[in-house]
């Protein structure tokens, strides 16, 4: 237990497999079982890799015999529960949740209870008793407030709280209980609950703003969550993708949805919505069609791995590309189905997403008259939960259906507020895009500069760039910071190693050690176990998912060694840094280029990408950089 208190858990699961080998040696069956149920607990706790967790099962089964029921019958009925939850079979999981309560009350086994009654929770809400289940919810809150429960139960069962409450769209309730989590973890938490907690803070933040504090919550969870196989690392990941598709950082948001991606984690709608971003609308359809037709099935309980809910950011963002297509038939269906939901689930967030998706099907339907009111419904629903970028994007649908119902100057008066939420959120490239829609600005330049002077200014959250009498705003990327301290120092070269270590951009992630690797391969041969049995005993769904968790431990194994075999050296972070910070000041010169093409092409071909990164202008028409950040 103290190898897991200091976040080292597969040191903590190696401990309790060495204390099972050594009490079935020493002819301690009952012992020894408990140490086999551990090691279960902690694999699908830390892991959501079903077969292993299966595997020990019947290690603790075999070991128990026909012993008296005792302390690991709760133990083996809380992993049932959610072996089966997580299997996509709720019904399966409610007796064996009903026993763990029962039987972790009776021998005080924390996580058994606790566990046992979060199970019956969300089963309960899943089964359409929403108020009962919440009501269960909150009572578990107050006993966690009193500190009932071990730090192992109380860190789970937190998580687990305000990721029901965030699914359900219940936001001031998951505020609440991040806010009590935060100042439990400190010092107390844990395992993996202090990198769940800053994802949750993230998803928070990401509604509320700042943005960049949302970004730098989830850079921070994915360093606490990456060692070692957690399954859901690909969570922080996506958290971290739309945290920079809000911000505008389109290659940074990519990335990191294709990272979750091959960590067997669905980057959508994210993903999709970056190919709107792109232009691409019709790849965007393609996509997240097809992942409300197929979804894919993530074991993990912090997420509701059956059920409609998971529907619900999927539909949103179909509603939002119809919308750009002109796609009255999807944006029909997308309405239709959040309607659906926000019915069953009723919540202040899935009722303003409902209308939402209400406004922009009649917009595509080219009924404006019809999307002012359930987009007006959608503003004063995300205003009242705090949500400023939400209400911005919703008063940006409001003016078009005003623009086009002929009620100009109120679209004007709703585009200039959308406009300010945006800047204030930290979505400058949203603001400039709705700027477009208002009148030019009129104020005069910030910067005085002669005829062969060029400028870049920060202001804020975006920067001003310019050259002789052209001049143009964009947002603070992080290819923008490269570039004004490349700027700042002609000629000079820069390491990428260098530009990381001063925290512009991130060094990516730290490959496998040999204890890491060494416990991945222990993993995969239970994975192998487990998928000989399920094809043995023709079991289709346990052979989807041990397939799914071999896949899983493969790729993560591939990605940590080189040539030959051979583990991956430290040359692999130097090129994870010239890839990202050639990608980031590539993308930041294309933009510059929309708007002002000449000085994008000179920049284009002064500055130098490579392990070395620096500005060298041509001697024959060099420009003097004013910079200021």
């Amino acid at each position: 237990m103290q190898a897991y208190a200091a976040g080292e858990f597969e040191a903590s699961v190696t401990a309790w497999e060495r204390l099972y080998d050594v009490q079935e040696a020493a002819g301690e069956p009952v012992q020894a079982a408990r140490a086999a149920a551990m090691v279960a607990l902690n694999l699908l706790c830390e892991t959501g890799l079903l077969a292993p967790v299966r595997g020990w099962v019947v290690r603790t089964r075999r070991s128990l015999g026909e012993a008296e029921t005792g302390p690991v019958h709760a133990l083996l009925a809380i992993i049932e529960t959610y072996e089966r939850f997580l299997s996509g079979d709720p019904e399966a999981a409610l007796e064996p949740a009903r026993a763990a309560v029962e039987l972790g009350k009776r021998f005080g086994v924390d996580p058994a209870h606790g566990l046992g009654r979060t199970a019956l929770a969300r089963l309960a809400i899943h089964g359409g008793d929403i108020d009962r289940g919440i009501a269960m919810l909150d009572e578990l809150a107050v006993d966690l407030g009193a500190g009932i429960f071990d730090p192992l139960t109380t860190g789970n069962v937190y998580c687990e709280l305000i990721c029901a409450a965030q699914w359900l769209g219940r936001h001031d309730r998951a505020r609440e209980w991040t806010e009590v989590m935060d100042r439990w973890r400190r010092g107390r938490a844990f395992g993996g609950p202090n990198g769940r907690c800053r994802i949750h803070r993230a998803e928070l933040l990401r509604v509320t703003g700042p943005a960049a504090a949302a970004e730098e919550e989830a850079l921070a969870a994915c360093v606490e969550l990456r060692p070692w196989m957690r399954r859901e690392f690909g969570w922080p990941l996506v958290e971290l993708g739309n945290i920079r598709l809000r911000r505008g950082d389109l290659v940074g948001a990519e990335e990191a949805f294709l990272e979750a991606h091959e960590r067997a984690w669905s980057p959508q709608p994210g993903l999709a919505l970056v190919r709107l971003a792109q232009g691409r609308a019709d790849v965007a359809e393609e996509m997240v069609r097809g992942e409300i037709e197929h979804p894919m099935e993530v074991p993990w309980k912090e997420r509701p791995p059956f059920g409609d809910l998971r529907l619900v950011p999927l539909l949103a963002a179909r509603s939002e590309i119809a919308e750009v297509r002109g796609d009255r038939s999807a944006a029909q269906a997308a309405a239709e189905g959040l309607a659906a939901i926000q019915a069953r689930y009723p919540s202040l967030a899935l009722r303003a997403e409902a209308a939402l998706a209400r406004a922009r099907a009649a917009l595509a339907a080219g009924m404006p008259d019809l999307a002012v009111e359930p987009a007006q419904t959608a503003v004063a629903c995300w205003a009242e939960l705090g949500a400023p970028y939400d209400v911005a994007t919703a008063r940006v649908v409001l003016g078009r259906a005003r623009r086009e119902s002929g009620a100009d100057d109120l679209a004007r008066m709703d585009w200039k507020s959308a406009a300010t939420g945006f800047r204030e959120f930290g979505a400058e490239h949203r603001a400039v895009a709705v700027d477009a829609l208002l009148e030019p600005p009129t104020e005069s330049p910030s910067v005085s500069v002669g005829p062969t002077a060029a400028f870049l200014v920060r202001s804020g959250d975006r920067w001003e760039i310019g050259c002789r009498d052209r001049r143009a705003w964009i947002p603070d990327l992080k290819g923008v910071r490269l570039l004004a301290t490349l700027l700042a120092a002609p000629g000079q070269e820069f390491h990428v190693v260098d530009l990381v270590g001063a925290g512009i951009v991130e060094a990516g992630l730290p490959v496998l050690d040999d204890e890491a690797r060494a416990a991945y391969r222990r993993r995969l041969a239970d994975v192998e176990d487990d998928l000989a049995e399920a094809e043995r005993d023709n079991d289709e769904a346990r052979r989807v998912l041990a397939e799914r968790d071999r896949d899983y431990l493969m790729a993560e194994l591939s990605s940590a060694v080189g040539l030959g075999g051979r583990s991956r050296t430290s040359s692999g972070t130097v090129e994870r840094a010239r890839t990202s910070v050639t990608r980031s000041l590539r993308y930041a010169l294309a933009r510059i280029s929309e708007q002002l093409p000449e000085l994008g092409g000179h920049l284009d071909a002064a500055v130098r990408t490579g392990t070395g990164c620096s500005y060298r202008p041509d001697p024959v028409s060099p420009l003097d950089w004013r910079v200021r950040s």
